[in-house]
């Protein structure tokens, strides 16, 4: 078999993964699509913290961090280790900490590219 070719079935194997990627991809990014759980992610970036720092770090109220962070833990976005009667909080990926990274630098762009308000 030359290197150009495929055995057959290894291009609807590849499809079927890459629809799979796309599919967890798009999950993620939806994940991300809501301000306070980007600012969750945002703040972890920066290390692991507990549900009062976030809050405090986020300016919303501790119910809504609950949730979202139950949300991203659901989806293996976040860990968490216990610290005597606290939950800590952490990335689970640097991966994860770089598209946080990369979507604030398109918003500081989007924002930069804005005419001046009159």
């Amino acid at each position: 078999m030359s290197t150009g070719e495929h055995p057959a079935g290894a291009s609807g194997t590849q499809e079927r993964g890459d629809g799979e990627r796309l599919e967890v991809a798009a999950s993620v990014l939806g994940l991300l699509a809501d301000r306070t759980r980007l600012a969750l992610l945002h703040r972890l970036g920066r290390g692991e913290a507990d549900v009062t720092t976030l809050t405090e770090a986020c300016r919303v109220p501790r119910p809504s961090v609950s949730q979202h962070l139950a949300k991203l833990r659901l989806a293996g976005l976040v860990t968490t280790r216990k610290d005597g009667r606290r939950v800590v909080y952490s990335l689970r990926h640097g991966h994860l900490r770089r598209l946080v990274d990369e979507a604030l630098n398109v918003a500081d762009h989007q924002i930069g590219a804005l005419p001046p308000h009159d």
